[in-house]
C-alpha cells in the first residue's frame, strides 16, 4: 500500500468505527495524536483521551452503534516522504436514522488532518475538525454544537 492509500485508509477507518461506537478503536488512531478545535487548541490527546471524548459526547443506542454514517468526501492529501509528513483535507457529512426519525443529514464539515510516519506506517497526528452546518444532533450527541 502506498502512502496516499494508507492515509487515506486511516481517513476511511475513522469513520468506520464511530460508526460502529468503537470509541476505544477512535482513541487507538489517535494514540500519537489529537483531536483539535478549528484554531488548533486540543481536545483529546491520545488513546484513552480520545475514547472518553467519544464517551462523553456520542449516544449509543442498544446494539451499540450511534445510527449513523460518516461520508468522507473530497479527500486531498499531500505527502512529504522525506520529512515522513502528510496533510489531508476531506468533508463529512454525518446521515442518521431511527425507527422515529427519517434518514436525514444532521451535521456537514470539514476535517484538517496531520499525519506522521513512524516505523513504516502512517498515524495521525492530528485532526482539526470544522462544522460548517448543523441539522438536528439531538439523537447523535449527549451535548449541543455550537451553530456556525
Amino acid at each position: 500500500m502506498d502512502a496516499r492509500q494508507a492515509i487515506e485508509a486511516l481517513i476511511f477507518e475513522y469513520a468506520e468505527r464511530i460508526d460502529r461506537g468503537d470509541f476505544g478503536g477512535i482513541g487507538q488512531l489517535f494514540a500519537d495524536g489529537a483531536l483539535a478545535g478549528p484554531d488548533g487548541t486540543p481536545i483529546a490527546r491520545g488513546a484513552a483521551d480520545v475514547a472518553r471524548l467519544y464517551e462523553r459526547t456520542t449516544r449509543r443506542y442498544e446494539d451499540g452503534t450511534p445510527h449513523t454514517k460518516h461520508v468522507t468526501t473530497n479527500v486531498r492529501v499531500e505527502i512529504d516522504e522525506a520529512r515522513g509528513e502528510a496533510t489531508a483535507r476531506s468533508y463529512f457529512t454525518v446521515l442518521q436514522a431511527l425507527p422515529e426519525l427519517p434518514l436525514q443529514p444532521i451535521v456537514a464539515g470539514r476535517y484538517e488532518d496531520h499525519f506522521g510516519r513512524e516505523d513504516g506506517r502512517w498515524r495521525f497526528r492530528e485532526r482539526r475538525m470544522f462544522v460548517d452546518l448543523v441539522g438536528d444532533v439531538s439523537r447523535h450527541l449527549l451535548i449541543a454544537l455550537p451553530k456556525p
